[in-house]
């Protein structure tokens, strides 16, 4: 019976091979599921790597800004801003003579911050246009801020009013620059003007309101490795 049994087995193409198809199934599916791992993982540093050159170009644009002015930030009352990479031009009552950059209810920028602008604006550009960062600015923003006296829409107006005289100098500024046709040709693809009403004000240490701090307006960098991190985000989720 044993050896009959024997026979008919081997005479049966199939009776083997049950096994060895499981174990090929299985080969396979490993075969794809290390496929996709390492798929993941090639997109995962893909990002990360995007992620890092925007952090490093974030640092040295950063670096660059704060040595450049770090002899005129105190005479400015002016701060380099790393998280934003903004330039932010204060109004501080207790200095000798008070640094004042807008009047109130104005969007007509100070004698002051003219003098400011003459010296700020030219330097400030020749970092940014360097070609190390060139090709990674997305956008110059030149915001306008407004303290909360007023209608949230009167301030709007008036802080796009303010960003937009601010833009306005600086473009009559940049005509004495050095390679002032090369560098604004390039700029003015870049930079904007935005109002942001009292959206954003300058608080005092008890949390009120700083309503001379607050009329204000700052410089800010935007790389592209957010626009490019978004893109990549977009593209995985179709």
């Amino acid at each position: 019976m044993k050896r009959s049994k024997d026979i008919e087995s081997s005479e049966n193409p199939f009776s083997l091979s049950i096994g060895d198809l499981m174990a090929g199934v299985l080969f396979i599916f490993v075969l794809l599921l290390a496929s996709t791992m390492l798929d993941i993982q090639q997109k995962a540093e893909a990002d990360a790597e995007i992620a890092n050159q925007y952090n490093n170009i974030k640092a040295e644009l950063f670096l660059d800004i704060a040595k450049e002015f770090h002899d005129d930030l105190a005479s400015w009352n002016a701060v380099v801003d790393s998280t934003d990479l903004a330039v932010r031009f204060l109004t501080n009552e207790s200095l000798d003579a008070k640094v004042s950059y807008f009047s109130k209810g104005s969007s007509t920028p100070s004698d002051n911050y003219k003098a400011i602008l003459n010296d700020f604006f030219p330097r400030f550009m020749t970092i940014i246009s360097d070609p190390r960062y060139r090709d990674a600015i997305e956008e110059i923003r030149i915001e306008g801020h407004t303290d909360s006296d007023g209608g949230y829409m009167y301030n709007i107006n008036l802080s796009q009013s303010r960003a937009r005289e601010v833009l306005n100098y600086c473009l009559k500024v940049s005509d004495t620059m050095e390679k002032s046709d090369d560098i604004m040709n390039w700029a003015l693809y870049k930079i904007t003007a935005n109002g942001l009403s009292y959206s954003h004000p300058i608080l005092n240490a008890d949390g009120s309101e700083n309503k001379d701090l607050s009329r204000r307006v700052e410089f800010k960098i935007r790389t592209n490795a957010e626009q490019q991190l978004e893109e990549i985000a977009k593209i995985r989720l179709q």
